[in-house]
């Protein structure tokens, strides 16, 4: 008989259909002091009990894998507060790093970041005022705090502190809080630096021709300019130069007015940052389709829940494996009828493992490319619910093939058992 291979371990811990006993079984297991697999911390609706576990797992990284799952809920991770150890009291702090890309992060409350704000490790303090994940109230209200550290990061949210506060920062005793409030202060007083929106027209001009390459396209996305004088400016974008380095357009992600003037600039960073929305009109989603240019095509296909199909296939091939297969699972405009027959012959085996995601598609064909000669494609179809039991066993015992295997919803109950059994999880 095949030896069992364990990375059916690792597909059984991401498997919807694993039983809560058999979960519980799982997320006890240490793993060899790796802790449990981590895709049994990455769970959605984890149930209560499953938490409790993870939360009094005596091994570190089960607890750690937790504070950066997005799909735990933050009063659940808010437990970790108390956490003996400090790298997991840093990770809660800063937040979570793993999970869907497009969505949003809850922050955790604000009693909770208070009470990480003034932990006894610095390095929680850090990790807390450097998350990306702090809700804006929390981070106002740092700007009377007596810690330096925490009076700087209140910069961050400068417009939502009080005018009294702003003042108090202007002139703080520490430099580098000055520094930061100066910073937040220059969006209003073009006397502090020359790095500000609201820079005078001359030096605009000045800068518009400096020397530095990246001075130029620095100047070149103003918000001010209109599109004549933009387009007038000797700037270079590269073909992978991305969109998140115009802050106007960014900040204005769901304005109507906004978007519109970075879409139907012939500025390409402009273009970049409109296609980030998800927010745009049908008109505009259109306009910027017909762009030719792939970072606009990659943008709205990760962004835009409308994005045309024709868009969405060419950046499924683009850019290939781990990620084209996200978008594929998770994009709303993503083909599913008659892939089977358009893709289960195609030379490209990225676009034959698109036919297993066909609702039509048979079982016996998604056997027959559970034999593909492509991993990726005869990954994608074990993974599938359709294929028939006798090769999904075979499957298990496959190295290439286990963890698709073991994260199939079809495996029975008995076999989700065997697979710990034989990976050697206590029962």
């Amino acid at each position: 008989m095949v030896a069992f291979h364990a990375s059916a371990l690792d597909g059984l811990a991401r498997n919807p259909a694993l039983p809560t006993p058999l979960l519980l079984r799982l997320l006890a297991f240490d793993g060899g002091g790796d802790g449990p697999p981590r895709h049994a911390m990455y769970r959605p609706a984890l149930p209560e009990a499953a938490v409790a576990v993870i939360l009094a797992h005596p091994n570190i990284w089960a607890r750690i894998d937790y504070a950066k799952s997005k799909l735990a809920e933050p009063g659940q991770r808010a437990r970790l507060v108390d956490d003996p150890s400090p790298k997991v009291r840093a990770t809660l702090a800063y937040g979570p790093e793993w999970g869907d890309p497009r969505a949003a992060v809850v922050p955790l409350p604000d009693g909770v970041c208070a009470r990480l704000l003034d932990d006894r490790d610095p390095s929680v303090r850090t990790a807390l005022l450097d998350s990306p994940h702090l809700a804006p109230s929390f981070v106002a209200s740092l700007a009377t705090h007596h810690d330096p550290a925490a009076r700087r990061s209140a910069a961050r949210v400068w417009e939502k502190l009080p005018v009294d506060e702003r003042s108090a920062l202007l002139a703080d005793p520490d430099p580098e809080v000055r520094r930061a409030a100066v910073l937040g202060e220059c969006r209003r007083d073009a006397h502090l630096t020359a790095e500000n929106p609201s820079l005078p027209a001359d030096l605009v001009e000045r800068l518009a021709v400096d020397p530095d390459e990246d001075v130029r396209l620095a100047v070149s996305v103003r918000p001010e300019l209109d599109e004549a004088r933009r387009m007038a400016i000797d700037f270079t974008v590269g073909d992978l130069h991305g969109g998140d380095a115009v802050p106007w357009v960014r900040d204005g992600i769901a304005d109507p007015d906004v978007l519109r003037r970075a879409a139907t600039s012939a500025h390409p960073l402009l273009r970049r940052t409109a296609a980030q929305s998800p927010h745009l009109p049908p008109d505009l989603l259109l306009l910027l389709a017909r762009v030719e240019d792939q970072v606009v095509e990659n943008c709205l296909g990760i962004h835009h829940p409308d994005t045309p199909e024709e868009v969405l296939m060419r950046v499924y091939a683009r850019l290939g494996s781990t990620f084209s297969a996200w978008m594929a699972e998770t994009h709303p405009r993503f083909p599913r009828e008659g892939l089977a027959a358009r893709y289960a012959d195609h030379p490209d085996g990225h676009y034959r493992r698109l036919a297993v995601r066909d609702p039509a598609a048979s079982p016996t064909l998604i056997e027959r490319l559970s034999h593909d000669p492509t991993v990726w494609t005869r990954q994608e179809a074990v993974g599938d619910p359709r294929l028939p039991l006798h090769r999904l066993r075979e499957a298990l015992h496959v190295p290439e093939l286990a963890s698709s295997a073991g994260g199939n919803p079809a495996l029975p109950e008995d076999e989700m058992a065997a697979v710990l059994d034989r990976a050697g999880v206590p029962a």
